[in-house]
């Protein structure tokens, strides 16, 4: 059974995700004719795949016992992955409510990427609970 990722690094992988999807989109901007816009899907896919446990369910469990098991196991993971989606939203929705047109989503993922390593302008301060 693989060890559950640290929230760290799921909310790194969600950053890489939504800079990746910014970027697909900056590109299908550029010419509406690309074919090659289901790229994203894997870095989801992987994330998925990485985080999500797996589970045995023994042959005799009922479906009652299947439901329960598999809302235990996989709560969790579903958690931390709405988690890090919740927190770059957050910090996004931010930027874009105060109206600071100089700050651009990218350099808001970017910070919050840096905080994610420690080594953002904010270190000093508390830790954000959802990191």
């Amino acid at each position: 059974m693989l060890a559950p990722m640290e929230q760290r690094e799921v909310v790194k992988r969600v950053i890489g995700i939504l800079t990746e999807a910014r970027e697909m989109q900056r590109l299908l901007e550029a010419d509406l004719e690309r074919e090659d816009m289901d790229a994203g899907a894997g870095a989801v896919t992987a994330l998925l795949n990485e985080t999500m446990p797996h589970i045995a369910i023994p042959d005799d469990f009922s479906v009652e016992d299947v439901v329960t098991v598999v809302g235990r196991e996989v709560g969790g993971a579903v958690e931390q992955l709405v988690s890090a989606f919740t927190l770059a939203f957050t910090m996004l929705a931010q930027v874009h409510d105060s109206g600071q047109t100089d700050v651009s989503s990218a350099d808001v993922l970017q910070d919050l990427a840096l905080r994610v390593e420690g080594g953002g302008p904010d270190e000093d301060e508390d830790e954000d609970p959802l990191l």
